[in-house]
């Protein structure tokens, strides 16, 4: 493997998770300060990301700078998009980041997302932190568009993909996939309606199982089985809400 990095080649990843009241976005914190007044003080948030080594595939580059900042492998992820316009680094504070890491001002950078529970990831310190995905910080590069593209297409992969069980734990309760679907839609969904549909969709399976400590009333528990969806899915529509 050669790990001499591209400089201007990067994989950026937006870092999905559900936390069963609302969506998140893993950030990493972006600080600078040149002890200069010529230069502008950096203390703002990025996606994680990084260059990609010379020898490495784009998904293995994604893998690994997912890993180094969550610990973890084998999540869903999903390249959606490359962003590579040459004005895409032109604000001030972006442009000192940049020649401060040797870096080049004109990078493509390959975007992917990763969908997982908040839960599974441990944060090793203030510098890596979750924000709402309707409740950004301060943002460098074009951050904010690459979050808001994955987004939208993270919207219409849940549709017709049954990508929003990756949100959920291997036993869920309705009320937490009801919930899932209405944040990532940003909607509200008739509880009845939405409990009929999903309960008579065969590959959520319920489980002899109860979900204790919650509610008075202990809730039934639910999983997802690939197999069942496989087979029989109508690939066109997951829950028909």
């Amino acid at each position: 493997m050669d790990f001499r990095k591209l400089s201007n080649v990067s994989v950026d990843c937006v870092v999905f998770g559900f936390d069963n009241s609302c969506i998140n976005i893993l950030l990493t914190r972006r600080q600078l300060c040149m002890h200069d007044e010529k230069y502008p003080i950096i203390d703002d948030w990025l996606l994680t990301g990084q260059h990609i080594f010379k020898s490495e595939k784009l998904d293995e580059s994604a893998v690994r700078v997912f890993k180094d900042f969550t610990g973890l492998d084998n999540v869903y992820s999903q390249q959606f998009r490359t962003f590579g316009n040459p004005d895409r680094i032109k604000n001030e504070k972006d442009l000192l980041w940049v020649k401060s890491r040797g870096g080049s001002t004109r990078t493509m950078s390959v975007a992917y997302y990763f969908l997982l529970p908040t839960e599974l990831v441990s944060l090793k310190d203030d510098n890596l932190k979750w924000f709402s995905v309707n409740e950004l910080p301060q943002l460098g590069f074009d951050h904010k568009e690459i979050i808001m593209k994955a987004y939208e297409d993270l919207q219409q992969k849940v549709m017709i993909e049954p990508i929003i069980f990756e949100f959920l734990p291997d036993k869920f309760t309705l009320n937490e996939l009801q919930i899932a679907y209405e944040e990532v839609l940003n909607i509200k969904i008739d509880n009845r309606n939405f409990r009929k549909k999903a309960i008579g969709k065969k590959y959520i399976v319920p489980l002899e199982e109860k979900r204790k400590g919650i509610s008075k009333k202990p809730a039934n528990l639910y999983m997802f089985s690939r197999d069942i969806y496989d087979r029989i899915a109508n690939k066109n529509q997951i829950v028909n809400i």
